[in-house]
């Protein structure tokens, strides 16, 4: 007669504990599982979940069927995930890592499990197997902190070309570098070989921080300017400081003070000198001559606010320029009818083009049909008389204001940075669409003319070249929403083409011919499925930009669902299939439909970097999927108030679109946990060969130091790849910096090969975009950064950064 031995009571207790875990994980994969199944979705977690609830019960009553039970389930998950999701690392981690962890668990208890059932151990054999496995499990780890490169980098790496001193830069004068918003610099002091010994040099406070992280409220993104010894700062208050370029000490400072309820920020500066020649036109018709001979202010900075007003300052002391508007203010408001704060907000810079300082601005998204107008206007860089005006409102766009009347209201605007070519005197728009966004049933055939599209009008005189439109009737926010590259494009015949590179928020790259605004790369015109939102006034194809790569706008599938666990896995694959979803144009409607990427992008306003010796682009982009509803509105109904800020666009509930018959209702599509819904990256740095039209590298950008699940901070260096903010720069070093992201550092990558070089820790996130000068006095490059805090992050600061060599 066999004696039963007396189990120990930790294996007892141990036993117990991974049967509870399981029992629980077996019941929510079953019960979620089955909701799943009857969306259509698949029947993995029904049938894992029977299995982990007997194993669970089994290990209660301390039997080893409950850990043999336990070792399957992992290994179904494994036949599963791989058939599922493929290589993709982080695809295989959300699926296999818990189980994993259970079945590790459960191989180390199986041979005392095993012993007390009087049975052989086999101890040696399960060991050895549990030992293999968690190895593997550390192996997994371990790739968790490394970067998986969506797109590796093949070949070999381009040589560094050294900077003629005929053709080094001398000043950062404009938002973008130069006036084509290259966002490269011919310097090559810091390059690929050396950039491991930058350090910082100086550090400035501007003494403005911004205290909202959520993007209602201040937020500092800004570019600086550098022209000689002076490096020139704008605060989310419109506050201008002059400090000096070497050593950051303050030289002025004009304390502007701006306010307004949301949006406040100052994304850059513009910066004229009378005294240095205008840029000669190749065609007829160049840059006007200055209007009046002026000996003071002759070198100043200009900024639009986010109160409606275009300010003049003097370059060396910071004083209001007497002779510009009013003693150096024009008043952005005249002629727009009623703008009560915050509808009309301009965060972007005023655009110097030739003596014409050309404004747009930006109207706050889905608030109401009768907005202010999006009206551009050009006006005398040294009298800030209005040159002209393009009204998209109207059909002759140029038609002057009569007394006691107002731009047409609620037209597309272009509120995000413009360019300008000096050899055609042409200024390069990006157009958003008309209020409100997501509804537009009562749009006029100039709103579809404008909305979504690329602008380019004449310096002098406002008047119209060509247009061009990426988005027929946009329901979905997707303005353009960055400054235009002008690049010289090399075509299949060998020729070179003058052209403007930009992307959208689609996720779309477009090439246009820069004269005639025709496309020199392919797009195609694709079939999409109409809504039923009466009188809306649906296109039956959009246009997808084919000849050129396509950034993070793939049409997710249920395999693409992403958890950081099984279970937030499986609520983010439940709410997918409980979506509408036809791809990258899915018209809202009345049920719930998902848009990828959603209104925030692909890309944003950061724009793109160019390297134009190696005909290279750089575009960051970031992947946020959105679901949205169109609500019926009734008198009953109650809904948030006008503030026209990021809260009330993103969407907590109910948006007003008042004079709408609809509200919307939107977010993020996030799991419970508040992380993106489809597999990582959430964003990703990329360099595109424009010879031939290829992705050479995509990278994640950013790891999830200083974020996390809930909003709490990991500490963990994972790169993921995260959503960015921010654009990049480009240095004829062989380098890309960027910052940009929700952890806190400026990077920078092998513009070449995409490795990541060197990075700084920053005090705070960075929004801003970086920028490099070389220091005339000294002769010492610099890389600057603005450091005001991360988009979603609680930590902010007022910190201007710079680095150098040792």
């Amino acid at each position: 007669m066999e004696h039963s031995v007396a189990k120990p009571l930790w294996l007892k207790i141990i036993s117990i504990l991974l049967g509870l875990v399981l029992v629980l994980s077996g019941a929510f994969f079953l019960y979620y599982g089955v909701k799943l199944v009857t969306l259509g979705g698949s029947n993995y977690f029904v049938i894992a979940g029977i299995v982990m609830l007997a194993s669970g019960i089994q290990l209660i009553r301390i039997r080893a069927s409950g850990a043999f039970l336990c070792i399957i389930v992992f290994l179904g998950s494994s036949i599963w995930a791989f058939w599922d999701a493929g290589l993709v690392f982080w695809a295989l981690i959300s699926r296999l890592m818990f189980p994993a962890g259970l079945a590790i668990i459960s191989l180390l208890l199986l041979p005392s499990l095993l012993r007390y059932e009087n049975k052989r151990s086999h101890s040696k054999g399960v060991y050895t197997l549990a030992g293999i496995a968690i190895a593997a499990f550390i192996g997994a780890f371990w790739g968790m902190f490394q970067p998986h490169p969506t797109v590796a980098f093949e070949g070999t790496p381009r040589p560094l070309i050294p900077v003629g001193k005929d053709k080094q830069q001398k000043d950062w004068n404009n938002y973008g570098n130069t006036p084509e918003g290259s966002r490269f610099v011919a310097l090559d002091q810091i390059n690929r070989n050396n950039v491991t010994r930058l350090k910082p040099i100086w550090m400035f406070h501007t003494g403005d921080i911004p205290l909202s992280p959520d993007g209602n409220g201040a937020e500092d993104q800004q570019t600086p300017l550098q022209v000689g010894d002076k490096v020139f700062l704008c605060t989310p208050h419109n506050n201008v400081i002059a400090v000096d370029g070497d050593t950051g000490k303050e030289i002025w400072k004009a304390e502007i003070n701006a306010k307004s309820s949301v949006w406040m920020r100052c994304r850059g500066l513009a910066y004229f000198d009378v005294n240095k020649p205008l840029p000669k036109s190749a065609l007829p018709g160049g840059a006007a001559p200055i209007s009046v001979s002026t000996e003071t202010c002759p070198r100043r900075v200009l900024m639009n606010t986010i109160d409606g007003r275009l300010i003049a300052l003097n370059a060396d002391n910071g004083q209001f320029c007497e002779n510009f508007g009013d003693k150096g203010t024009v008043n952005l408001h005249t002629g727009m009818g009623s703008t009560p704060d915050p509808d009309y907000v301009l965060t972007s810079p005023p655009t110097l083009a030739g003596t014409t300082v050309v404004v747009g601005g930006r109207v706050a998204d889905n608030v109401s049909t009768d907005m202010p107008g999006g009206v551009i206007r050009g006006y005398d860089v040294i009298t800030g008389a209005l040159r002209w005006a393009f009204d998209t409102g109207k059909e002759d766009p140029n038609e002057p204001l009569k007394p006691g009347t107002h731009y047409v209201r609620s037209t597309p605007n272009s509120w995000a940075p413009m360019s300008y070519d000096p050899q055609s005197n042409t200024v390069f728009m990006p157009m958003g669409s008309s209020s409100v966004d997501i509804w537009g049933a009562n749009r006029t055939a100039l709103d579809h003319k404008y909305g979504a599209s690329i602008l380019a009008v004449d310096a002098n005189t406002g008047k119209e070249k060509w247009v061009y439109q990426t988005v027929h009737n946009d329901l979905w926010d997707f303005d353009i929403p960055m400054q235009p590259s002008l690049i010289d494009f090399n075509m299949a015949d060998g020729s070179e083409r003058p052209a403007v590179v930009f992307g959208t928020k689609a996720g779309q790259i477009y090439v246009l011919d820069r004269q005639s605004g025709k496309p020199l790369t392919n797009v195609v015109n694709v079939k999409v499925k109409r809504g039923d939102i009466p009188g809306e006034q649906y296109s039956d194809t959009q246009p997808r930009s084919v000849g050129m790569p396509q950034i993070g706008a793939q049409t997710l599938k249920e395999s693409d669902m992403w958890g950081a666990t099984p279970f937030d896995q499986l609520i983010c694959r439940i709410e997918f299939k409980s979506m509408r979803y036809d791809g990258l144009y899915t018209v809202p409607g009345t049920d719930i439909s998902l848009s990828f990427p959603g209104s925030l992008g692909g890309m944003n306003w950061g724009g793109i970097s160019v390297d134009p010796n190696n005909h290279y682009i750089f575009v960051n982009d970031m992947r946020l999927g959105l679901w949205q509803q169109l609500v019926k509105n009734s008198p009953s109904m109650k809904m948030q108030t006008n503030s026209g800020g990021e809260a009330v666009n993103t969407g907590m509930g109910a948006v007003p679109m008042k004079g709408a018959p609809y509200s919307v209702n939107k977010n993020r599509f996030s799991s419970p946990l508040g992380i993106p819904c489809q597999t990582p990256p959430f964003g990703t740095l990329s360099a595109i060969d424009m010879n031939t039209r290829k992705v050479v590298w995509q990278v994640p950008l950013g790891t999830v130091q200083d974020t996390g699940p809930l909003g709490i901070k990991m500490h963990m260096k994972m790169p993921v790849g995260m959503p960015s903010l921010g654009g990049s720069l480009a240095t004829q070093g062989g380098l890309v910096f960027i910052a940009g992201t929700q952890d806190y550092y400026l990077r920078a990558f092998d513009s070449s090969t995409g490795k990541e070089l060197w990075k700084a820790r920053l005090p705070v996130g960075s929004q801003g975009g970086p920028i490099s000068y070389l220091s005339p006095k000294t002769g010492k490059q610099y890389i600057l950064i603005s450091a005001g805090g991360a988009r979603q992050s609680p930590d902010r600061g007022d910190y201007v950064i710079a680095y150098g060599l040792e």
